[in-house]
């Protein structure tokens, strides 16, 4: 049997893999301009290109390779670790809430969005005691507030905070919450989902005991799979807590930890090997600090240009985050969404509905194979798009 075209071989990442042939991927018809999925590089396409056998030796090894450079984009302390999780970056979020909160455990959410109230309704099913702090989708946590609560209620035992609330764009004090909830003695998640990889952080510093993420989102792989960076001590201390046998975080862990890389079940084998070619493109780019730099230039060229044509942004300045910005929709009665989303789309850019319940809004990110051309580009099709405007 002849072998593909694609077959002659490198070593990369410590494993053979073949040469990528990124000219046998078709070019997409548009630009996601999303918080995840997104855009990716035919590169990382070409990766998925073979199947792969989830108990070969070189594939497990990848998997171990994986696992340790998120620990090494997450923070330089050695008392950290990663597990896997399949699914969506939703999955790892309910794993890792499923998984570290005991029996007889409370679960404080600081909510201000869609997605921290997904936190909340997590624990709600898994009947997991719940309190829920919340000042609404446009303001950001009371931390005295939080202090106040850690220090009166001894039955709160964790908590847990979306750092880029997707929602609206907002970028929550991660840090500043860290320190209240480790001075307090608690267990802190932090849902690092559309911010980890392409916003520096280090989870020690934070005093994250479990960061959260997945792998469509700013590493800039494909959907299929979430992790969860936790601390080694955290992690070993929940095992046999988990309310679900697939989603338990501590035994996907044990399983990786002892047998080289092996998950429990099924593998998602494509999106790993695109996880780790584009994670090797993100060190080529110059790290996650190099990254920050690209998305922050997107971030702000597409606020001034947007502000030029006369789109209104939902949050201060000051709140933003350079992953995704939500504008006020036009309060022009001929302006649909729907339509405008169209005719951006045929001229090769798609965006985001609004998710906040007090306002009619937009969404546009400014994450993945994404540059700031490409968003001056965007900004011409806005331009040409705006049917609602009779002076256009």
């Amino acid at each position: 049997m002849t072998r593909p075209a694609a077959a002659s071989e490198t070593q990369a990442c410590g494993a053979t893999e073949e040469v990528l042939r990124p000219d046998l991927v078709p070019d997409n018809p548009y630009l996601l301009l999303t918080p995840g999925p997104l855009s990716t590089t035919k590169t990382v396409r070409a990766a998925m290109l073979r199947d792969w056998c989830t108990w070969d030796q070189d594939y497990n090894g990848l998997v171990q390779e994986v696992r340790t450079a998120l620990v090494r984009l997450a923070t330089p302390s050695p008392a950290y670790t990663a597990v896997l999780m399949q699914g969506s970056g939703t999955f790892s979020v309910e794993a890792t809430i499923g998984s570290v909160v005991p029996e007889g455990g409370t679960l404080l959410v600081l909510a201000n969005g869609e997605y921290g109230n997904r936190m909340a309704e997590i624990a709600r099913r898994l009947r997991i005691p719940l309190l829920v702090h919340t000042g609404g989708e446009l303001t950001p946590p009371d931390l005295a507030r939080l202090a106040h609560a850690l220090a009166t209620d001894p039955s709160i035992t964790h908590v847990a905070v979306v750092h880029c609330e997707t929602t609206t764009g907002m970028l929550n004090p991660v840090e500043a919450i860290g320190r209240i909830v480790k001075d307090a003695g608690k267990t802190y998640i932090v849902d690092a989902m559309s911010s980890f990889g392409g916003i520096p952080m280090d989870a020690a510093s934070l005093g994250a005991d479990f960061l959260v993420s997945s792998a469509n989102k700013c590493i800039q792989g494909v959907p299929g799979f979430g992790f969860v960076i936790a601390r080694r001590e955290a992690l070993e201390a929940c095992a046999g807590r988990a309310r679900s046998l697939s989603l338990d975080l501590h035994d996907q862990w044990r399983v990786m930890e002892a047998q080289g890389g092996k998950w429990r079940y099924t593998s998602p084998t494509h999106v790993v090997r695109a996880f780790a070619q584009a994670l090797r493109e993100l060190e080529a780019e110059g790290g996650v600090a190099a990254r920050h730099v690209r998305f922050h230039a997107n971030q702000t060229t597409l606020v001034a240009g947007m502000q030029e044509l006369g789109f209104e942004c939902l949050l201060p300045a000051r709140l933003h985050s350079p992953i995704i910005t939500t504008f006020r929709s036009p309060r022009d009665p001929a302006y649909h969404f729907g339509r405008f989303y169209g005719a951006l789309k045929s001229r090769g850019f798609v965006i985001y509905p609004g998710k906040v319940t007090a306002a009619d809004t937009f969404r546009i990110g400014t994450i993945g194979a994404v540059r700031p051309e490409d968003i001056r580009r965007l900004l011409q099709a806005v331009g040409q798009s705006m049917f609602w405007r009779t002076d256009r």
